[in-house]
């Protein structure tokens, strides 16, 4: 498209309509791209568990207890600088707590005169590499003017001391001292990380993904890469009834029906009138719940016994209408996933790959050996008013509608190519290919039309499943062997429930985790995906880490970088740590290890943090700017568009608009 600069140059002076305001904003786009390149943040499978997520948000993966060092290491205590780190993550609480013990008002006074200027000079710390603009739109503005005056203060002129004490007695003698904090520790959460991505799987079997995605909403700077979890969470909310089903499997198999029935506000009594009417025999030994040995919430037999019996009907469910998507795309080559008509009722045995396995459960009252896959009256009726539920749940919506607008499949961003999974490869290190709506897809051009095929599923959630073509295609998103999210030859739900025989249980990865290690694979995936193998890396999430088995996060020399949060407490026992977070500044990028994180009440009262563990992936030579970055770029472009702006005004072709 040819652009014509004249008419641009003549929009653009709207904006800018004198040669003294283009000026202006000139020197202060090259001010901002001389400062240090700001924090990213790169977090990944969150997997439901809020308050691990959250604390480390709240403390930036160590970051803010690193620069509490740095400010105040050797003039306070291992212990005062603890306190003065919980106090930043949990103001309110924190506050609270150390006033209930202090005795006399002159004592809490003083604590509060002490911590408003400690808190202070962190902050003034934390903002140091920012615009005081970008500093002001941080700024809550209740508090916002007294929090400038102070990070902003005068240090020339010492007669102002005085004024800079009397405002924070002030604030302290009107009892407003702990929200002043709060104000406080809310910016240095928010800017001592400038961008967070998120590297997908912020949905599974913890209770609290709705909660996570609240807290990503307050305003953070931010992008998602959509996992596979997210991505089934999104088919549902599309209208896919193979991905709803699914959803509601692994929350009854994970005890977390909540999330569908408080969070989204989802009925599932049609489901659970089903399952007690229908499946009237108490034979669900396979699809009893993993309930969590941890929680407070007590659960009583019957309960648990109800939660079987929905898992039981959905699982069936399921089972027929991923085999009718089967049928409909033999392009998806997932013949060997069809089970239901391998499966001999008198005898109770299953056929897979040939080979015959008894059962552990026989009890399949809605299936038809001579139509197995075809949906009963009654459970076509189940699958359309849970369905309705999920089309018109508002929480669930706002929540997807907020995955689609900061999310992607996957990202580059300042030379680093971020995505949840894998790029499919075949055995040979050559891309593999898809067939979608008889069109061949690989590499790069197979991401962009996944991801078109899961925006357009959603934005067509109102035809309906019938008349939805790409519905089936989200669905292949969460269990086909050519799917960046799966990566795997077969999902063995089926197996896993029914066969005992682990050895039907196993699922192939994709050769890409085979051969991630091969630097030559990397540089063949950053070069595909447009970026620089020589500086570039791949930053992947999906799989945990087991570093207990001497497994390293870092593949081929640095190039991947598996950040695998490791938030989900079932997987903790396997890796041996609460998984891994990445920082990327200025001097460069640091993988940062973490511990399992116990309780919010144990780190306000024992000031108790996530134990991490820094490792250098690469430092940088010279201090990065952000001329250096993505967004560097966006303003060298602005910058050249000012000066054309001058150019043109110098030579006359424009003219200033002079104000009356």
């Amino acid at each position: 498209m040819v652009v014509d600069k004249d008419k641009y140059l003549k929009l653009l002076s709207k904006q800018y309509s004198t040669i003294a305001d283009t000026v202006t904003e000139i020197i202060n786009l090259e001010a901002i791209m001389n400062l240090p390149k700001a924090t990213e943040h790169f977090i990944s499978d969150l997997h439901g568990e809020y308050d691990a997520v959250q604390h480390v948000l709240r403390n930036g993966s160590g970051n803010i207890k690193e620069k509490i060092r740095e400010i105040f290491q050797g003039r306070l205590s291992t212990r005062e600088m603890n306190q003065l780190a919980t106090i930043v993550y949990y103001p309110e609480e924190k506050v609270d707590l150390i006033v209930s013990e202090l005795t006399s008002r002159e004592e809490i006074e003083e604590f509060y005169t002490l911590t408003v200027t400690r808190i202070t000079e962190l902050c003034a710390f934390v903002v140091s590499k920012y615009t005081r603009s970008k500093v002001r739109k941080a700024l809550p503005p209740d508090y916002a003017y007294i929090i400038e005056e102070l990070l902003f203060k005068d240090t020339i002129m010492s007669n102002k001391e005085h004024y800079y004490d009397k405002i924070i007695n002030t604030v302290i003698s009107l009892n407003r001292g702990k929200q002043l904090i709060a104000a406080f520790a809310h910016v240095i959460q928010r800017l001592v990380v400038d961008h967070i991505h998120v590297v997908g799987d912020i949905y599974d079997r913890g209770p609290y993904p709705d909660k996570i995605i609240d807290t990503l909403m307050d305003g953070h700077e931010l992008d998602i890469q959509w996992g596979n979890h997210d991505v089934l969470w999104m088919g549902a909310a599309s209208g896919s009834a193979a991905c709803m089903a699914n959803v509601i499997r692994i929350s009854a198999r994970y005890d977390n029906l909540e999330i569908i029935e408080d969070a989204y506000g989802i009925s599932l009594r049609p489901l659970m009138t089903f399952s007690e009417m229908v499946y009237p025999e108490d034979r669900y030994e396979p699809f009893l719940p993993k309930v969590n040995p941890d929680s407070d919430d007590e659960i009583y037999q019957e309960e648990i016994r109800q939660i079987a019996k929905m898992n039981q009907a959905i699982s069936i469910i399921q089972f027929k209408l991923e085999g009718a998507i089967i049928k409909r795309h033999p392009e998806f080559e997932m013949e060997a996933s069809l089970l239901l008509d391998k499966i001999n009722h008198d005898e109770g045995t299953v056929t897979i790959d040939g080979k015959v396995y008894p059962l552990r459960c026989d009890y399949f009252p809605t299936i038809d050996p001579n139509d197995p896959y075809a949906l009963t009256e009654e459970e076509k009726l189940v699958v359309n008013r849970l369905m309705e539920g999920f089309l018109n749940s508002e929480r669930l919506h706002k929540h997807v509608q907020f995955l689609y607008s900061k999310g992607s499949l996957y990202l580059k961003y300042n030379d680093n190519l971020l995505f949840h999974g894998c790029v499919p490869i075949n055995d040979d290190l050559t891309f593999m290919e898809m067939t979608i709506h008889n069109k061949k897809y690989k590499g790069k051009a197979l991401l962009d039309e996944y991801e078109d095929i899961l925006r357009k599923g959603y934005l067509n959630r109102e035809a309906g499943s019938d008349n939805n073509r790409y519905l089936d295609y989200v669905w292949y998103q969460w269990e086909g062997k050519a799917s960046s999210l799966f990566g795997k030859d077969k999902m063995t739900t089926f197996e896993r429930l029914y066969v005992e025989d682990k050895a039907t249980h196993f699922e192939h990865k994709n050769a890409y985790y085979k051969q991630r290690h091969n630097i030559e694979l990397c540089n063949m995936i950053l070069t595909e995906f447009g970026l620089d193998s020589c500086k570039g890396h791949i930053i992947n999430g999906h799989t945990p880490v087991k570093e207990n088995r001497g497994e390293n996060p870092l593949k081929a020399n640095g190039k991947l970088i598996v950040i695998d949060g490791g938030f989900s407490k079932a997987y903790q026992a396997t890796t041996g740590l609460a998984g891994y977070t990445l920082l990327y500044n200025s001097f460069g990028m640091q993988l940062v290890s973490h511990q399992p994180f116990t309780s919010v009440k144990d780190a306000l009262v024992n000031e108790s943090d996530i134990v991490s563990t820094r490792r250098i992936v690469d430092k940088e030579l010279e201090r990065k700017t952000v001329r250096e970055t993505d967004v560097g770029q966006r303003l060298t472009e602005q910058v050249n568009d000012l000066q054309a702006l001058l150019a043109a005004y110098y030579d006359g072709r424009l003219v200033e608009k002079v104000s009356k």
